[in-house]
């Protein structure tokens, strides 16, 4: 009698056995399938946003520096208003340099109008310039002059399409301080809810804000992380080809594939961001031409504090 209840038990757990691998092995399989072609049009993502540059590496630097070894590195974002018939400038700019030893990530914006040495033409003229004098390089050139530090990639953003970008994610949520309007726009104090378009507005905005250029930055800031936290929450990996697209089409790099890849180590480092502030120079006006000259003692310490993170000082 007992051995015919083991014999019914052992049969009973034949028969549902399938049932719970079953699923499991059509998830697994489903899972596989979903991440293979991810990672194929990420591929296809990244060697179509990689555009490589002609200098190996930065002067300031004995050798290239590898993440692989995750070494300490600095990026320089170029906000880029495109026009027809030329290549436009660089209306934001913004350098990050990245450690993962104390999982910071540091970030200042630099004001456009600065005055600076375009290095490569043996003017000075506003920073902003050097993008359109003489492309990705000697922006990264004359970046590297003004803050002494080594530029070792660049990533360049058609601003007039990111809000394709803002789109694809979903949207972003940012802090609104300050209740202003911007075209057919309003954005009162507190959270605000951002479409692409919208958000196109709300950076640009500058002559209703009291600081200026800097309140710009702070909204640029703003809306970038919003981007980064919202492309790497779940539910973007289910729209991965609609932001895959936006990336393709709107965002040049100088990193490689196994470069971008490498980023992953990364994480830690790149969800706190700790912002430097540009806020004590003054303009100045030469030949009828308005500049931004930077505070040389606050320059140096931005310099000091970028350098330390880069473990080169």
């Amino acid at each position: 009698m007992e051995e015919k209840k083991r014999r019914r038990r052992k049969k009973q757990k034949r028969r549902i056995w399938p049932w719970i691998v079953g699923p499991i092995v059509l998830i697994l399989a489903v899972v596989g399938v979903y991440a293979a072609m991810v990672y194929k049009d990420f591929k296809d993502t990244l060697d179509t946003v990689h555009e490589p540059i002609e200098r190996e590496a930065s002067d300031k630097r004995e050798k290239p520096v590898s993440l692989t070894d995750q070494e300490p590195f600095s990026v320089l974002v170029l906000g880029v208003d495109e026009r027809e018939g030329d290549r436009g400038r660089s209306d934001t700019m913004i350098v990050l340099t990245v450690n993962p030893q104390d999982k910071t990530t540091k970030m200042v914006s630099i004001p456009r109008d600065t005055y600076t040495e375009i290095v490569g033409r043996g003017t000075k003229d506003k920073l902003n310039h050097a993008y359109a004098f003489g492309g990705i390089e000697m922006a990264m050139d004359s970046m590297e002059n003004l803050l002494d530090i080594p530029i070792d990639y660049v990533v360049q953003v058609n601003m007039e399409s990111f809000k394709d970008i803002v789109d694809a994610v979903g949207g972003v949520t940012v802090q609104n301080n300050l209740a202003f309007s911007s075209g057919q726009y309003t954005f009162p104090e507190g959270p605000v809810e951002l479409n692409g378009e919208e958000a196109l507005a709300y950076v640009r905005m500058r002559k209703q804000d009291p600081n200026g250029d800097f309140g710009r930055q702070d909204r640029q800031k703003d809306v970038i992380m919003g981007v980064i936290k919202k492309g790497a929450s779940a539910n973007s990996l289910l729209n991965y080809q609609s932001i895959f697209g936006a990336v393709g089409k709107n965002i040049r790099t100088n990193m490689t594939l196994d470069e971008m890849l490498g980023l992953q180590d990364y994480r830690g480092a790149i969800g706190q961001v700790d912002q430097l502030y540009v806020e004590k120079g003054q303009g100045q006006t030469i030949n009828g031409v308005w500049y931004y000259m930077m505070n040389d003692e606050e320059l140096n310490t931005i310099s000091s504090e970028l350098k330390q993170h880069l473990e080169i000082e």
